[in-house]
């Protein structure tokens, strides 16, 4: 009887190297090359066309790509495999590991075949008769490898050494890395060096064996995360702090260039990495000048060459051995002789945080900029503004309500200081952008209720008042006052008698009683306790430039650039271009998830204000951060379903709180209209579908003047009440919609 082989795909990689097609968020094996499916699918059929012999199919692929692969394992028998969801990638090493650890515990001592999931071969009974002929050797407790004969030198796959030679199986004598030119001309003349494809069969104990020899930190930590993992239907799920334990290595380095005694065995199947633009050109259907061609193309008197056209028309005259690709936002263009160099361009672009790298935008995205300027403007200043300068404003107690029902009845719930605030500041905007409501009105009896209601013997401001303006949380926190700030200083600029000698006692209590006497910030509230959060520090930024605004005095500026500080040295993650949220007391990332909590809202706020002060204090610089926050936010924190903003993912990109706000949409908008024209890409198409995604999920749906707040990760309502402290998210973004696409007006 035929042994068992248990087979695991691997497809984590980004592909890089055929960027501007392969990215972050849609890696190269999820694409389709030739017509037949994707990659991956590609893959996973030709393990499935084993023709004998019992052969379980797994795949070890990111969990954020959770969605991607459920569509590509539709329909195909996996013969009791499934998917393993790495919750961040730790290399091939980790996976290898992973797939040995998973084969022992359910089906013992077998072989295992681990393949990568972006490879061109010629026929499923070419890899699989490839397999059979290395499978003695695998039984016989060797680590068994697949080499291809060079055809010319390459200088963009590693090579394997072989020696002696018996019964079509190498001895392997070394690995080595990718060479320089002359290198591989070497190698292909010295006729005993192959190409590595990265395919390795083995006997489950032989790997567990080698890891214990070798690696024994990488098989430990694999194993902790493995048996705390978690199984559901739509595959199993690794822990994300075990995970991340593991070190990161590639398994060529960590295993097979330190074990004895390895196999090699002659591929006898056609074989490409896919790794290059060039290799596409290898591969793909070629007309008579040697050209493959795909997409809305006119080419003419072009030879040899690889152009491609994921959108627009792209049209060519006399091109020879060149690479042509054009996406929806970006081109390349290079000799197909030094395609494979794109990741140098990659590189480029992630030093100045560029989107591209890492988000793939929709084909129905709008292109006209100012499309949504008659629905904004009618939403704005017909429907919203009424409503809450009406139904919104409490006559009898003062202030304003905290929310209103879906009948735009108001709720009697306490109202939190910071909502008061936030209304007296959208009140404000909404005034300087034309508004011909009662606005001074407005701003004056929000500015007396909390003045006269809402004040502490310190000289700050309480947290809460009840419905009739007692106190009923006494707290004098930072957020509240950040958004106090931030309205006086509106209000100022309204012309409101009062707003500056209020703001000036307000920063008086600022600096006595919540600037950390280390200067490191300030604290949660003026008791000193708590965990200290980054939030906070974001919009007594926006306080301090909207002060700094209305005023001209650079010592706010000052004020806004300790901020600035702290943000470039602990709130902002380089690596991953996250912005951290819950921290120590020392501004060390918090414990256990708080610390890879990340919120793509608040990336997005953050990058308006630091477009904003780079503006204004001269630092261009900031505008790379900005970039970097906002792409980070788009290609990893946005449900694919709806296209709106999670609440909150992981520094890695895995959703933690699935529902969408309102908010967050509203100020990606801003975002995008800060970043556009700052260096980077032409995001205006990007604005209108912001824009249009924000109406089609929150505003539309609601009743006039109105707006859904909380929507699930299907696209449905949870919302039972309209919060008051979402209005002026909504009034600032859209009022500065309107100015950025003011050009446009009828």
């Amino acid at each position: 009887m035929t042994e068992r082989i248990v087979s695991f795909v691997m497809s984590g990689g980004v592909g890089s190297r055929l960027w501007p097609l392969s990215r972050e968020d849609n890696p190269k094996q999820f694409h389709d090359f030739s017509g037949d499916g994707s990659m991956l699918a590609k893959t996973l059929r030709r393990l499935a066309a084993r023709p004998e012999g019992e052969t379980p199919i797994f795949l070890i692929a990111s969990e954020r790509h959770a969605d991607r692969v459920h569509a590509d394992l539709a329909g195909l028998d996996l013969a009791g495999g499934g998917p393993l969801f790495e919750p961040i990638g730790r290399n091939t090493a980790a996976a290898v590991a992973l797939a040995t650890l998973r084969t022992l515990s359910e089906f013992g001592d077998s072989l295992v075949l681990v393949v990568p999931s972006d490879h061109e071969i010629a026929t499923a009974h070419q890899f699989w008769q490839s397999v059979e002929a290395g499978a003695e050797a695998a039984r016989a407790g060797r680590l068994v490898v697949f080499g291809i004969k060079p055809t010319q030198p390459e200088t963009g796959y590693g090579y394997i050494e072989v020696a002696a030679e018996s019964g079509g199986t190498f001895d392997v004598s070394r690995f080595v890395e990718k060479p320089d030119l002359a290198t591989a001309r070497s190698y292909l003349q010295a006729g005993n060096f192959y190409w590595n494809t990265g395919i390795f069969l083995f006997r489950a104990s032989a790997m567990r064996d080698a890891f214990a020899a070798f690696q024994p930190d990488i098989w430990q930590a694999t194993e902790a995360a493995y048996k705390a993992a978690t199984s559901d239907l739509s595959g199993l799920y690794m822990p994300l702090e075990l995970y991340a334990a593991i070190p990161s290595n590639s398994i060529d380095y960590a295993i097979m260039e330190q074990a004895k005694d390895i196999a090699m065995v002659p591929a006898s199947f056609r074989w490409n990495d896919l790794g290059s633009w060039q290799s596409l050109l290898d591969v793909g259907p070629a007309d008579d000048q040697g050209n493959v061609i795909v997409g809305d193309v006119v080419a003419i008197d072009c030879e040899n060459s690889y152009i491609r056209s994921d959108g627009r028309l792209l049209s060519a005259i006399g091109m020879k051995d060149v690479a042509i690709v054009s996406t929806a936002d970006a081109t390349f263009v290079a000799p197909v002789s030094h395609s494979q160099h794109v990741k140098k361009i990659v590189e480029q672009l992630e030093k100045s945080g560029r989107l591209e790298t890492r988000f793939t935008p929709a084909h129905d995205r709008v292109i006209e900029s100012g499309a949504w300027r008659r629905r904004v403007h009618h939403w704005l200043f017909q429907e919203t503004l009424p409503l809450w300068s009406t139904s919104g404003v409490d006559e009898r107690h003062g202030g304003f309500h905290e929310a209103l029902g879906f009948d735009a009845s108001p709720l009697m719930k306490p109202k939190r200081m910071r909502t008061q605030a936030r209304q007296v500041y959208a009140f404000a905007v909404a005034r300087a952008r034309g508004w011909d409501g009662p606005a001074d009105r407005l701003i004056s009896h929000g500015i007396e209720f909390m003045a006269r209601q809402g004040r502490t013997d310190n000289g700050g401001w309480v947290r809460t008042l009840n419905v009739d303006g007692s106190v009923a949380d006494a707290t004098e926190d930072a957020y509240d006052h950040s958004c106090l700030l931030l309205a006086l200083a509106h209000a100022h600029m309204s012309g409101n008698p009062d707003a500056f000698r209020l703001g000036e006692e307000t920063f008086s209590f600022l600096d006595a009683h919540l600037e950390d006497h280390r200067m490191t910030g300030f604290l949660e509230t003026s008791d000193g306790e708590g965990e200290r959060r980054s939030n906070p520090h974001m919009h007594l930024l926006e306080a301090f430039l909207a002060w700094y605004q209305a005023t001209g005095d650079r010592a706010h500026l000052r004020r806004a650039a300790r901020i600035i500080d702290l943000f470039r040295s602990h709130f902002f993650d380089p690596e991953s271009w996250t912005l951290g949220e819950y921290f120590d007391a020392e501004w060390k990332p918090a414990a256990g998830e708080k610390g890879a909590w990340t919120e793509p809202g608040h990336h997005f706020e953050w990058a308006s204000l630091l477009v904003d002060f780079a503006g204004r204090s001269g630092q261009a610089e900031l505008s790379g951060f900005a970039r970097k926050l906002y792409a980070s936010a788009i290609a990893n924190g946005l449900n694919r379903a709806t296209g709106l903003a999670y609440g909150a993912v992981s520094r890695q990109g895995l959703p933690l709180d699935l529902i969408s706000r309102s908010w967050p949409q509203a100020e990606a908008v801003k975002a995008a209209i800060a970043l556009d024209g700052s260096g980077g890409p032409d995001l205006k198409p990007e604005i209108e579908a912001r824009v249009g995604r924000l109406f089609r999920w929150h505003i539309d749906p609601a009743p006039l003047g109105l707006w859904i707040d909380r929507i699930d990760e299907r696209g449905r309502s949870l919302a039972t009440d309209v919060p008051a402290s979402i209005f002026y998210h909504l009034v600032c973004a859209l009022t500065q919609y309107l100015d950025s696409t003011s050009d446009k007006a009828a």
